[in-house]
């Protein structure tokens, strides 16, 4: 009795060991680019086809960590409609791994992420949109011929109906 308790406990280990080595493989292979804001720029200013909503968020914020679904079955529902999702994480440098990636693997989010670090917010936010006050969620959508900011969280109605004035 005492050797099937054993034989059981060293399944259970061996079992243990190898999800969390699986689950490190997966958050190793999320890749994190950090930009600065001549960096990012080019990603705020196409002038191509597609249509394309940035996303300004923190996972440290709890309005944006709720709308992130929204902007999420946008992407599914749109990536095949020249509509492109960028979301712009503004969580600190030093919590990258500790933090975002596990966020990113967590939610399974599958739009594109990428980390924002530019300390010039005096030039960057006002250079993004005059009226941005600079707190988040901040959501940017443009196309060749249109630009328009949002300063508020979104339900996935209200961004849908957003994008559509982006899409006629």
């Amino acid at each position: 009795m005492k050797n099937i308790f054993y034989l059981m406990l060293f399944g259970l280990l061996l079992f243990s060991c190898e999800n969390y080595s699986q689950s490190k493989a997966r958050e190793a292979s999320i890749k994190i680019t950090t930009l600065n804001y001549e960096q990012l720029k080019p990603f705020l200013n196409k002038n191509d086809k597609k249509v394309y909503v940035v996303n300004f968020w923190a996972t440290w914020c709890m309005p944006c960590v709720k709308e992130l679904p929204a902007f999420e079955k946008l992407n599914q529902e749109f990536k095949d409609k020249n509509v492109e999702i960028l979301l712009v994480s503004l969580d600190f440098s030093k919590q990258i791994e500790s933090n975002l990636i596990p966020f990113i693997k967590k939610r399974n989010l599958q739009s594109k992420v990428v980390h924002f670090d530019d300390s010039n917010e005096q030039f960057w936010i006002p250079d993004i949109a005059k009226n941005w006050s600079g707190s988040i969620p901040a959501t940017l959508i443009y196309s060749k011929s249109k630009r328009k900011f949002y300063e508020q969280s979104f339900s996935y109605e209200e961004l849908q109906n957003e994008l559509q004035t982006f899409l006629n």
